[in-house]
C-alpha cells in the first residue's frame, strides 16, 4: 500500500434511525443509517414502511386495491365490446333488410314495367290499366237510367 494517499481507517459509530448504535471500523468517524440490523424487516420479521416523501402512501393509493379495481375496470370495458358488438350486428341487419326490401322494390317495379309492355298483370295481381273496362262501365250506367 503506498503511504500519504489512502483516508484514515478509523474507529466509528453507527447510529440508525431506530435509536440502536454500534461500533465499527470506516473512514469516517460517524454515520447515521435509517435502517440496521435491530429494526430491518428481513431481520425483524415485521413490516416497516420507510416512507420518504409520501411515496408509500401514492403507491398505496395507486396500487393498494388495484385487484378490484382491474376486475372492475375489465368487466366495464368487457360490457362496452359486448354493446358496441351488439349495436354494430343490429346495424348490419337493419342495412341488409333495407337492402333485400329495396333490391325486391326493384324487382317488382322492373316486373310491372315488362308485364305493362307485354299488356298483363303483373305478379303481384295489380292489373295494367286499360280502356276497356273504363269503356265498360260507361255503358253500364246509362242502361241502368
Amino acid at each position: 500500500m503506498r503511504e500519504g494517499i489512502h483516508p484514515d481507517y478509523v474507529e466509528s459509530t453507527v447510529t440508525c434511525s431506530c435509536g440502536e448504535s454500534f461500533k465499527t471500523r470506516s473512514t469516517k468517524a460517524e454515520l447515521h443509517v435509517e435502517l440496521c440490523s435491530k429494526c430491518h424487516p428481513f431481520y425483524t420479521g415485521t413490516q416497516k414502511l420507510v416512507d420518504s416523501g409520501g411515496r408509500v402512501q401514492r403507491f398505496a393509493d395507486k396500487f393498494g386495491a388495484s385487484a378490484s379495481n382491474v376486475i372492475e375496470k375489465e368487466a366495464a370495458e368487457r360490457a362496452a365490446r359486448q354493446k358496441a358488438h351488439e349495436e354494430a350486428a343490429l346495424a348490419a341487419r337493419e342495412a341488409r333488410a333495407a337492402k333485400d326490401a329495396e333490391k325486391a322494390a326493384k324487382a317488382a317495379k322492373h316486373e310491372t314495367k315488362v308485364a305493362a309492355a307485354r299488356g298483363v298483370a303483373d305478379a303481384v295481381g295489380d292489373e295494367v290499366p286499360a280502356e276497356e273496362p273504363v269503356a265498360e262501365e260507361a255503358p253500364a250506367e246509362e242502361s241502368a237510367e
